[in-house]
């Protein structure tokens, strides 16, 4: 019964958050530069709601769970749950709505299918791509805002140089009629193809904040839990950066884009690309500061002889809140980011699976921190008779060990995305450094 409903959360949550930011971010008018403005708003405000229902979940809930039991809890979160249905349903009249034409990734499907099955035949001369010539620059048209130029590049009919190796999916000749692909289609794969690598280079930050829902609160349930008179439970030390991106999000949208946009002159201020990177460098910080933190802890674990002992350590759990602090504000900065850039860039018919790919990201990064831990154990347990993760004490784990492997691994991917941020060529000049 309880994975049941565990796997019906996860149904339920993979919809609404698949599905939400893209139908949010289409009711603003992307033609004009007020409108991408207000859309890039919205991802900042998504990310805000967000925090403020997680704000709720690590205070109201777990004091309810704590003290009157976790069936509570869990009523109350399904009683938030209904009572979001008619708010949402208070908003269809006015709703702009997109008319589903099919699965998006029935066209990349087909496409790759394709093009490999035309590469395969490339030596017959019948299969000539059909009179399309390839253009270095698939866009063309051009707007202005207050009499300065700005281009925004529309689909044109002719197929790019990027990836030539698809240009073969349109042909005269196909095995099957089902298989005939249109340069649009073609075109709009190539954009999904290019943002992938970005989208593999985040998952390394969701593995780093994964390490806040579980070592950060086993951390601090071995320290000194109490703020005055007042005793926090350990599973609501998620409240530091809820709070913190709660405080952000805000100050981001109405202070530093603004600021940016004069000092930069363009649309944006700041790029997506550069918000992606930003919280990566600053997950990079998180973990060399969660290393550090640990180090303190297990110092005074040894300093005052409770090594060996369940007792709380004399250290206030407040200094695990620094490393909430910057991963909050790396998933704020890489989140909204990542939706704000996936969705701009993804061609209109995709713009659902390609939003969606940053709650893939998240659940990758948390099923490869799993994979992770075992991989560090079973290595380090040929080395050692205990590995680094294992056993009933924390105080006995080489965790700080592991912070500063998960500092290195993040150093390596920043220079990884860095590759491939400066080779990545944006679709509209509006939002391009």
């Amino acid at each position: 019964m309880l994975f049941t409903g565990l796997y019906l959360v996860a149904l339920g949550v993979g919809g609404i958050k698949g599905s939400l930011p893209p139908h949010g971010a289409e009711q603003f008018d992307d033609t004009t530069p007020q409108g991408r403005k207000q859309r890039s708003s919205f991802f900042n405000y998504y990310v805000f709601s967000l925090s403020c229902g997680a704000l709720i979940a690590v205070t109201f809930v777990v004091w309810i769970e704590d003290n009157k039991g976790w069936q509570w809890g869990f009523g109350v979160a399904t009683a938030a749950i209904l009572a979001s249905i008619p708010v949402f349903l208070l908003g269809s009249p006015i709703y702009r709505t997109k008319i589903p034409a099919g699965s998006p990734i029935t066209t990349m499907f087909k496409v790759l299918i394709a093009a490999v099955y035309n590469n395969c035949k490339s030596k017959n001369p019948s299969n000539a791509v059909m009179g399309m010539e390839t253009s270095p620059s698939s866009y063309t048209t051009e707007t202005g805002e207050e009499g300065n130029a700005t281009k925004v590049k529309v689909p044109s009919q002719t197929l790019t140089e990027d990836l030539e190796f698809l240009n073969k999916a349109v042909t005269e000749l196909t095995v099957s009629p089902m298989l005939q692909c249109t340069v649009k289609q073609v075109e709009e794969v190539k954009v999904v193809l290019k943002i992938i690598p970005v989208f593999m280079c985040t998952i390394m930050l969701n593995c780093c904040l994964a390490q806040l829902s579980t070592f950060s609160i086993q951390q601090a349930a071995t320290m000194n839990t109490k703020i005055g008179s007042l005793k926090v439970p350990p599973a609501s030390l998620p409240v530091f950066p809820v709070i913190f991106m709660m405080l952000i999000a805000p100050t981001y949208n109405h202070v530093v884009i603004p600021f940016a946009r004069k000092v930069t002159k363009t649309e944006m201020g700041i790029t997506h690309l550069q918000r992606i990177g930003t919280g990566l460098i600053l997950s990079i910080i998180a973990m060399a500061v969660a290393a550090i933190v640990e180090m303190k802890r297990k110092k005074v674990a040894i300093e005052s002889g409770l090594l060996n002992s369940a007792e709380p350590l004399p250290i206030t759990f407040l200094w695990i809140a620094l490393q909430y602090l910057f991963l909050g504000s790396a998933d704020l900065f890489t989140l909204a980011g990542m939706m704000d850039f996936f969705f701009t860039e993804a061609p209109k018919s995709m713009r659902s699976l390609a939003t969606s790919l940053s709650w893939a990201s998240l659940s990758m990064g948390y099923y490869f921190s799993s994979v992770l831990i075992s991989m560090v154990n079973n290595i380090t347990s040929i080395f050692r008779h205990t590995p680094w993760l294992f056993g009933s004490n924390l105080n006995h784990y080489h965790l700080e060990r592991f912070y500063w492997l998960m500092c290195i691994l993040s150093s390596l991917n920043f220079f990884h995305y860095l590759f491939w941020a400066n080779r990545y060529k944006y679709r509209t000049e509006s939002t391009a450094d």
